[in-house]
């Protein structure tokens, strides 16, 4: 059972901090909820506590796996093929598969792609999102402010060989 305090990852979320653990009831059934505080968006979110691992609710990743996502971020991008409504549900779904790695390569692949030619607005809120579920993990990874993990990112990106 996790814990006050703990940091961890809500899917299509991000990172937030274990804040609380409170009793509620709802259609007359009680239940036990972590209420998580999402940093990025300054939100509120409350969790069964008998679902969080069916909902992929995981550990922040330790700070050592952060070369994973920098290795990802500075590979080749996967060529996009399909139409953009078919690619954005691809990408919806690594996304809400809760890892790291997915979510690091969307985010490449999608803003990599806009810097060569614009997304759709569609992608483009995905691309967003995608870096701000990044984003909001890598602060509590690294323990450094969004504005130095986003700039990191922008920095391995720019360097990305395939960028071109």
């Amino acid at each position: 059972m996790l814990q006050i305090g703990d940091k961890v990852v809500y899917p299509m979320h991000g990172a937030g901090v274990i804040s609380g653990i409170e009793n509620c009831e709802v259609l007359g059934e009680g239940k036990s909820y972590y209420v998580l505080k999402m940093p990025m968006g300054n939100m509120k979110v409350m969790i069964p506590t008998d679902n969080a691992d069916h909902i992929g609710l995981r550990d922040i990743i330790p700070k050592g796996e952060v070369d994973k996502v920098r290795d990802v971020l500075g590979a080749k991008p996967e060529r996009p093929q399909g139409s953009w409504n078919k690619r954005f549900h691809a990408n919806l779904d690594r996304m809400k598969s809760g890892d790291i790695c997915d979510v690091a390569a969307v985010a490449r692949n999608l803003i990599l792609q806009d810097r060569r030619h614009r997304v759709s607005s569609g992608e483009r809120r995905l691309m967003d999102l995608a870096k701000q579920i990044l984003v909001s993990e890598l602060v509590f990874a690294c323990d450094k402010s969004p504005q130095e993990v986003e700039s990191w990112m922008d920095t391995v990106l720019s360097h990305n060989a395939y960028a071109s």
